[in-house]
């Protein structure tokens, strides 16, 4: 798991009229991101569906943006389905990590040789326990970055993805208590429970919550 913030965040608590007032304006952007999503799993091929997978592999510690070019790079040179992870892992500029990374894309790539990784979602009953089989089998993929990518192939939205922008943002709504040091399995699904009570609550459905915490520190809507 990632290593996440431990010290106290001296932030003045977020309201609940304040956080409306960063969703009320962009909530016709993160309905049209949504629906973006869902069109993946509707209609994209599963060449589509793994460079998502991989972009999820890319992005701890590194900017979204900058993994999304690295993904949109090796696609457009086609070595996404064959390069060995040296040459994968030298077109990640600018992503931490990326010669381990390279290597997870690859362990992962083999995953889905004889099998689709469209077929083998298909085959989970529901979000939760295809996201236990990705942490479980994806070598680099844990509870946020298994999320992260089933919200972003449009079959995740009430999966919570914990990163630390969005774990700030909790602790600032008073949704939780403090920062954890790190995510274990149990801390990052009582967290989880704790999102899914505030979003039930406020009416702000989970996959919008996400994207409105993330557009509040970012400033857009983006993956």
């Amino acid at each position: 798991m990632d290593q996440l913030m431990d010290q106290p965040i001296e932030h003045p608590a977020l309201t609940f009229e304040e956080l409306m007032e960063h969703y009320n304006p962009v909530k016709p952007k993160i309905e049209a991101r949504l629906m973006d999503f869902r069109r993946i799993w509707e209609n994209a091929s599963d060449e589509e569906i793994f460079s998502e997978l991989a972009f999820c592999l890319l992005t701890p510690q590194s900017k979204a943006r900058t993994c999304w070019r690295a993904v949109e790079r090796l696609c457009e040179k086609k070595m996404m389905t064959g390069s060995a992870p040296a040459e994968i892992s030298s077109q990640l500029t600018g992503v931490r990590f990326h010669q381990r990374k390279g290597e997870y894309i690859c362990l992962a790539r083999e995953m889905f040789r004889s099998r689709s990784l469209r077929d083998t979602l298909s085959a989970f009953a529901d979000p939760a326990e295809a996201r236990e089989w990705l942490v479980q089998n994806i070598k680099g993929m844990g509870y946020k970055e298994a999320s992260h990518f089933l919200r972003n192939i449009g079959i995740g939205e009430n999966l919570a993805i914990l990163d630390r922008h969005i774990l700030k943002n909790l602790l600032l709504l008073g949704v939780i208590d403090e920062i954890p040091a790190s995510l274990t399995k149990r801390t990052y699904l009582v967290i989880e429970g704790k999102m899914a009570a505030f979003s039930s609550k406020t009416k702000i459905p989970m996959g919008h919550l996400d994207l409105l915490l993330w557009y509040k520190e970012a400033g857009e809507v983006f993956k």
